[in-house]
């Protein structure tokens, strides 16, 4: 019977600790979005977000 209830002990912890994370990934999803739509008002769009005003590198060489 030990062996039993420290199954459910285990298995009611691992669903607290799914729910907590599926909480936690909506919130992230919530926060990006909420993000997005505000640099959208501010029509500065993905360049508003930028660390650095240097121009991108590229990512290949060109060829002569």
């Amino acid at each position: 019977m030990f062996e039993y209830e420290l199954h459910q002990a285990r298995s009611a912890e691992l669903r607290r600790r799914a729910a907590d994370e599926r909480l936690a990934r909506a919130v992230a999803r919530g926060a990006r979005a909420a993000r997005g739509a505000a640099a959208e008002r501010a029509g500065g769009g993905a360049e508003s977000e930028s660390h650095t005003h240097r121009p991108r590198r590229l990512r290949f060489l060109r060829t002569a």
